[in-house]
């Protein structure tokens, strides 16, 4: 089978995007609401325009990586072709699925409060539970892996680029989620801030 790491890590991140799609869709069948497809924060809406064509790229690049033999969008021959670098391709694409059941498992236990976005207007429950108990964006987290596992396996430079934006992209929406968290569910979430990490569970005090 002809790149068959990269061929797992591409169907990986397309399920990861199709069931976004789905969740989507069904928020709006369920409450008439965008679930965050349109943003309404203009912070957010600002993101989107990077965000957008950014998941977009991370869905396309993966599949030109398949069919492409020569660089700027084919896998480096030394990704190919040295063992060590082989293993770790493996290694970063089984990784990948596990990041997608990992990120499955949240929104399972988000249910209706999960969204994409900001809302101002309103005013969702607080989870604190599950991967929740100690990092307070396991999705966001499981998503920066995935997209290293993309980057180590395709190993181009436009998909470095596309990780790097990712990343900072998941720290300004994090960041930003924290704070309307904060005025949001007040004392609650100052003390749930105490005791957990943003992407990494946070060192208990010796």
């Amino acid at each position: 089978m002809r790149d068959a790491p990269l061929l797992l890590l591409t169907a990986t991140v397309w399920a990861y995007w199709m069931r976004v799609g789905i969740m989507v869709v069904r928020a709006r069948r369920r409450t008439g609401i965008s679930a965050g497809l349109v943003p309404q924060q203009r912070l957010e809406r600002l993101l989107w325009v990077v965000w957008v064509p950014l998941v977009a790229a991370w869905m396309v690049l993966p599949l030109i990586g398949l069919t492409k033999t020569e660089a700027p969008l084919a896998v480096p021959a030394f990704a190919r072709q040295l063992p060590v670098y082989a293993a770790l391709r493996w290694a970063a694409a089984a990784c990948g699925v596990f990041c997608l059941v990992m990120t499955w498992k949240c929104w399972a236990r988000m249910g209706m409060d999960w969204r994409m976005d900001v809302r101002p207007d309103e005013r969702t429950d607080l989870i604190t539970d599950g991967l929740f108990e100690r990092v307070r964006h396991p999705i966001y987290a499981f998503s920066i892996l995935l997209m290293l596992c993309t980057a180590a396996i395709l190993a181009t430079v436009p998909m470095m680029m596309v990780a790097v934006v990712h990343i900072v992209l998941m720290n300004i929406k994090a960041r930003n989620e924290e704070r309307y968290l904060l005025r949001s569910h007040g004392a609650r979430y100052e003390r749930y801030l105490q005791h957990t990490g943003r992407f990494f569970p946070r060192r208990a005090p010796s």
